[in-house]
């Protein structure tokens, strides 16, 4: 084990809180809410998925 990735688990804690805003946004009924939580968890696990892709090709993982 080489150690913590920082800005890897900063990323899936982002992803983690807006899977729990989006339950908290469906039983408050906030469409709102659900709609910009679900846009910033694609984007956090697609920044996500490209920086372990290429830390991978560059050996650091």
């Amino acid at each position: 084990m080489n150690g913590i990735k920082w800005n890897l688990l900063l990323l899936a804690t982002i992803g983690a809180f807006s899977i729990v805003g989006i339950g908290i946004s469906v039983g408050t009924n906030s469409y709102i809410g659900m709609i910009i939580c679900f846009i910033i968890l694609v984007a956090v696990m697609t920044y996500g998925f490209k920086t372990k892709k290429k830390m991978r090709d560059e050996g650091k993982l």
